[in-house]
């Protein structure tokens, strides 16, 4: 009973694998956190808004913008995920540009765009970016967290680390089942 259950789930896991492969092909539709976590190496996981939080303990967090960092977006109303970018370049203390996911266009990457500090006293806690379809900068404004540094989280003892081995069966044994 069990070798057939593994033999179909091993089957099941074989063809969700062969599915999977040539979507990927064509092109990758990226989600904001999916995307810095990649660029920046932050290795936080969640929904955007929950990164400031995670990376307390874990990473250093500032207000000031440096490239690699990723700024932390809160969630709003027309934001409830919040959104995370990584810094690509630092232009000015109250410009920098940004390279993030699923901003403009759902699923596209958008590489060094332009993001502006407006908050009242220069900390980089509110920003209006760059909007592809309109082009600019806009008038909305977006309230930051502020920026969480890679790099400077602690070790993790990998290296001792216990990973069960899962043996799955040929497909020459799943064919005489």
């Amino acid at each position: 009973m069990f070798t057939r259950f593994a033999a179909r789930f091993a089957l099941m896991a074989a063809c969700a694998l062969m599915t999977v492969i040539p979507a990927q092909a064509k092109g990758t539709f990226w989600q904001c956190v999916t995307f810095a976590r990649q660029a920046s190496g932050v290795e936080l996981r969640g929904n955007a808004w929950t990164w400031w939080e995670q990376a307390a303990g874990r990473y250093q967090r500032g207000e000031t913008p440096k490239i690699g960092a990723v700024m932390s977006f809160q969630r709003t109303a027309r934001m409830p995920m919040g959104h995370v970018a990584m810094v690509s370049q630092v232009i000015s203390p109250r410009e920098v540009l940004l390279t993030h996911a699923n901003w403009s266009t759902p699923g596209a990457v958008e590489r060094d765009v332009r993001a502006v500090d407006v908050s009242a006293n220069g900390d980089w806690s509110e920003v209006r970016v760059w909007y592809g379809r309109i082009g600019g900068l806009g008038i909305s404004a977006y309230p930051v967290n502020g920026f969480i540094y890679p790099g400077s989280a602690p070790e993790n003892d990998w290296a001792n680390v216990q990973v069960a081995a899962l043996s799955l069966p040929t497909l020459t044994q799943i064919a005489s089942n």
